[in-house]
């Protein structure tokens, strides 16, 4: 993602919404009810509609198909061949060296944060383009907003601080006729995250952020080396990527790492807590989620949780929280939601 590099930071655990069960422990690997990335893929159907994913597909361990995710090559039109089937995107494409995510995980958030929305409105997701949703950090990829548009209709703004970012998640929403559904806009002042962003009259029903993880380029390379060897890549015959997934250096790293990032975010949110209803991160490490909780008690937050994903060997989760009572929330929904019921 790309994003400032200040940051600061949730805790506590929701129900779950309607037709999803979250936040109790899950089964490892497990995906969100809703995501469409359950079991193992169709290469023939996928190379049928993306030829050009053909020349990658490989056989794994296990024997299984698969392609091989050390190849950043192979993920860009892996990722590519997703979002056209599953999501109906029929051209993208990223910078070479741009963070290039992999598609089951961002699914996972934006159906859980689904589930957040629909928990207090009798279990129905909000859907169509009543709901706005702010993609902070939306990178050159803009993964999360064409998911969340496709599935719940939702429209969004995605942000960035990198100009090449920006272009390319132009270039994606313009070639997919997505511009009435999909904005993208510059965060001028890489020194802040929400500060001066937003419009005075601008409303979103949730926000969304990927922040960069590390504190250090160095660090960042320690983890993906920690990576291939967990994943059994480390052939010192081979020439792999230096980062996994690819990445620019506010998509990975900030002075001060994710900790202070989200810290930063959640100060900010603060600042605008009357044009949000929910805001919203992920957080990589567990570690950091005591400070994050902490923060957001001293910044005022009335209402948090936190969410854990799981895919595959990964286990993730997301924090959440709102300056909104339940009276006040209440009010937002009824003001804004009705259209989408």
């Amino acid at each position: 993602m790309n994003t400032p590099r200040h940051p600061k930071p949730p805790r506590r655990t929701p129900k779950p919404a309607t037709a999803a069960k979250p936040a109790a422990p899950r089964e490892k690997a497990s995906l969100h009810p809703r995501n469409r990335h359950q079991g193992h893929y169709d290469f023939p159907r996928l190379i049928k509609s993306s030829p050009e994913l053909g020349k990658f597909v490989i056989t794994n361990p296990y024997g299984k198909e698969s392609i091989d995710f050390a190849n950043p090559a192979a993920v860009r039109v892996f990722n590519r061949a997703l979002l056209k089937a599953f999501y109906g995107i029929a051209h993208w494409d990223i910078p070479a060296d741009y963070l290039c995510p992999p598609i089951p995980g961002r699914a996972d958030y934006v159906h859980f944060l689904a589930d957040l929305l629909a928990e207090r409105n009798e279990g129905v997701i909000p859907r169509g383009a009543a709901i706005k949703a702010l993609d902070v950090g939306t990178g050159a990829n803009c993964v999360y907003p064409l998911i969340g548009h496709s599935e719940y209709g939702w429209h969004f703004l995605g942000s960035d601080i990198d100009k090449i970012a920006l272009a390319s998640a132009t270039t994606i929403v313009k070639a997919n006729q997505l511009g009435k559904a999909i904005g993208v806009r510059e965060q001028s002042n890489r020194k802040y995250i929400l500060a001066g962003l937003l419009e005075r009259d601008e409303r979103f029903d949730i926000t969304l952020c990927n922040p960069p993880f590390h504190a250090s380029q160095e660090e960042a390379l320690r983890g993906s080396q920690r990576k291939w060897r967990a994943l059994g890549k480390a052939d010192p015959k081979r020439k792999l990527p230096v980062l996994n997934f690819g990445g620019q250096a506010a998509e990975l790293w900030c002075e001060g790492g994710e900790a202070r990032f989200v810290a930063q975010l959640i100060a900010e949110s603060a600042q605008v807590s009357g044009q949000v209803l929910w805001f919203s991160t992920l957080v990589s490490k567990a570690s950091n989620l005591p400070l994050i909780q902490s923060t957001l008690k001293k910044t005022g937050a009335l209402e948090s949780h936190v969410v854990e994903m799981s895919q595959g060997q990964k286990q993730s989760r997301f924090v959440a929280w709102t300056f909104h009572d339940k009276a006040r929330q209440a009010a937002w929904r009824a003001e804004r939601w009705s259209a989408g019921k």
